[in-house]
């Protein structure tokens, strides 16, 4: 394990090298397709480079998003150690420091959930209470199960109730609570599957009517009406793009 663990920030993502350079080449491609395709022109990339930013901040969002929805898993995957562990008779710190071991098997050192207990196990050592840094993780984590857990955890050690009895209760029901979004993901899909057909639709019936009438559309390019017609084109499918985008967006979050 690395010393340098610091505290991650998961609702903002921080890119990888390696990721980031992806990312801009995909931008750039994309730029240059648009650019092609609505203008043949590359002068065109340089006005268009405003989306090529757009859909790198957009890709940065999704890794966001994918990024906490892997941490919620490996959460339930940990709460499920932890109980199992209180129920072999483990006291509640002992049972998240245990299910580091069962994290590391399933999903590595380098894991965001194992990073997160290693941090723990360094908080306990320096006499920082289990319930601050419960707490702690549930703001950084964005996620609603977390923060769910930490508040249960937090009002059970200042009610005095049975805490092993509650955690095992809250880690099943909040473990079947991941399981049903997860199902409810996997049917969701198929829709998304079926938008991003729907996004390359226009962009294969003008590409197999270009490549049966080669001269087609040379009307539309090199010219101000057409620069214009295309613009207009361009706009209308960007707009459709965004509210298909703002739609799915609020579906998945309503099931979130």
């Amino acid at each position: 394990m690395k010393a340098s663990l610091k505290r991650q920030d998961y609702h903002s993502y921080s890119w990888k090298k390696d990721e980031f350079i992806i990312s801009i080449f995909k931008a750039v491609v994309l730029v240059a397709f648009l650019s092609y395709f609505f203008y043949r022109s590359l002068w065109a990339s340089i006005p268009l480079s405003a989306v090529g930013m757009m859909y790198v901040v957009l890709l940065k969002r999704k890794k966001s998003k994918n990024c906490r929805e892997e941490l919620t898993l490996q959460f339930k995957e940990c709460i499920l150690s932890v109980s199992a562990g209180l129920k072999a008779g483990y006291a509640v710190e002992n049972a998240f420091l245990e299910s580091r071991e069962e994290i590391l098997l399933l999903f590595g050192e380098d894991s965001m959930m194992y990073r997160e207990l290693e941090l723990i196990r360094r908080g306990l050592v320096i006499n920082i209470t289990l319930e601050e840094q419960l707490t702690d993780f549930a703001l950084r984590s964005g996620c609603e199960e977390i923060r769910q857990f930490a508040e249960i955890f937090s009002i059970a050690k200042r009610s005095g109730g049975s805490i092993p009895e509650i955690i095992r209760d809250s880690a099943e029901l909040i473990g079947q609570k991941i399981d049903a979004k997860q199902e409810m993901l996997a049917l969701l899909s198929g829709r998304q599957m079926e938008q991003n057909i729907m996004k390359l639709m226009p962009f294969g019936i003008l590409l197999y009517i270009g490549c049966g009438y080669p001269r087609y559309f040379d009307m539309l390019y090199h010219n101000l009406q057409g620069v214009v017609i295309m613009t207009l084109c361009l706009v209308i499918y960007l707009a459709a793009y965004v509210l298909g985008e703002h739609i799915m967006k609020k579906i998945v979050e309503d099931i979130l």
